[in-house]
């Protein structure tokens, strides 16, 4: 099961939008984008490269947000052939690996070093997820990282 949300981070002029597809079972970020708009192309790009990448998960979980409800983005998880699961009204939690992402990504990077622009910006949050996918042990993860627990899954879907 997969899961996405969209953020806002702040820099010295604004905010960017960040978009990230996490893997439920291992917490494994599989794909981002930041966007200087609320367009749906960007959430498309970081859908399309989660699925060229790791394949199809059965589930996919996200908010009823307009970026998830749009017909392109619904279009694009039925051609796949994967079940959507959208959070009911007030059902904040239902999406609360994600949210712990956002947290994390913004108290541990983003408040503090204070960014001038997007490229500095796109290039800290690729550190930072590279990091958190490969080195960050997670306690609710026995203290493995996302890529341990995601290898170990996908050794095991593939038995």
């Amino acid at each position: 099961m997969w899961a996405t949300e969209i953020t806002y981070l702040p820099f010295e002029k604004g905010f960017f939008y960040l978009i990230a597809i996490q893997d439920w079972y291992s917490r494994k970020i599989l794909a981002s984008r930041l966007s200087s708009t609320l367009d749906l192309a960007f959430c498309l790009g970081a859908l399309r490269e989660a699925l060229a990448t790791y394949g199809s998960p059965e589930i996919f979980n996200t908010d009823q947000g307009s970026h998830f409800t749009a017909a392109d983005w619904v279009d694009a998880l039925k051609a796949h052939g994967i079940a959507i699961s959208m959070d009911g009204r007030g059902r904040a939690l239902d999406n609360v690996f994600i949210e712990r992402f956002w947290r994390s990504l913004k108290y541990e990077y983003v408040f503090l070093h204070p960014l001038a622009d997007g490229l500095e910006l796109r290039a800290g949050i690729r550190t930072y997820i590279l990091w958190y996918n490969q080195d960050r042990a997670h306690s609710s993860l026995d203290g493995q990282t996302p890529d341990a627990v995601y290898a170990a899954g996908a050794t095991l879907c593939a038995a």
